[in-house]
């Protein structure tokens, strides 16, 4: 193992479903050693879990705001537990 691997658990509110988001966060993190899954929430916000070194899981929630910037209107982010994840995906 490299450094200390980080989970943020990020939920963001707005326009972020029926829009694409989860399709093009599951693109971007192909271009990041990132691991995890994004998913739509019943209330209608969208969750992303981001696993990995910290430098690359910052520059993929960056790179996922920069994307979805026009549809994102507020977003929380807590620190959570390394849950070990393989790979990306979307949840259904």
């Amino acid at each position: 193992m490299g450094g200390m691997a980080v989970c943020k658990h990020v939920t963001y509110s707005g326009h972020v479903q029926g829009v694409g988001f989860r399709y093009a966060v599951q693109n971007l993190a192909e271009d990041f050693p990132v691991k995890g899954f994004v998913r739509n929430l019943p209330s209608g916000q969208v969750e992303l879990v981001a696993e990995g070194e910290p430098g690359p899981v910052e520059a993929f929630l960056a790179a996922v705001e920069r994307r979805m910037a026009d549809y994102i209107q507020q977003k929380s982010e807590r620190d959570g537990d390394s849950c070990g994840y393989h790979g990306f995906r979307i949840r259904y």
